[in-house]
């Protein structure tokens, strides 16, 4: 079964990861990021190894957002980021092929036990099954 998992951030964590640190997110060292990278790269090396990575990266920070939203007489509206109404982003994803929904929770474990600074938030890491045919069906 194909899966999609996602981690999300906001600016700040990525702001936090190119040394510009807030309340509750401490900046990020030049270490810190390399024990990041060697992380996620171990994991997406295993999961290539395996056969059951498709497709998997992370994404640019929210500022650098573009958004089509509907505007005035339902024409399109493009708007650049960062966005107030939303705290949380893509951050990266994988897009996954596993034998079973266990399978698929143990990389996600492995990938929400990303080593961060002492006292960085923790963000989730969400699994939705892909649908390879339309629902009901």
């Amino acid at each position: 079964m194909k899966y999609l998992v996602m981690i999300y951030g906001s600016q700040a964590d990525y702001d936090a990861m190119n040394g510009i640190g807030s309340e509750g997110r401490p900046a990020w060292t030049e270490k810190d990021l390399q024990a990041m990278f060697q992380h996620m790269e171990s994991i997406n090396n295993d999961l290539a190894e395996t056969g059951e990575v498709l497709e998997g990266n992370g994404l640019s920070a929210p500022k650098q957002a573009i958004v089509v939203t509907g505007g005035p007489g339902g024409a399109s509206v493009v708007s650049d980021g960062p966005f107030g109404e939303t705290k949380e982003v893509l951050a990266g994803y994988w897009v996954l092929d596993c034998a079973s929904d266990e399978r698929v929770t143990e990389i996600a474990k492995r990938v929400h036990q990303c080593p961060a600074p002492e006292g960085s938030p923790v963000s989730d890491v969400v699994i939705r099954p892909i649908l390879e045919q339309a629902p009901g069906k």
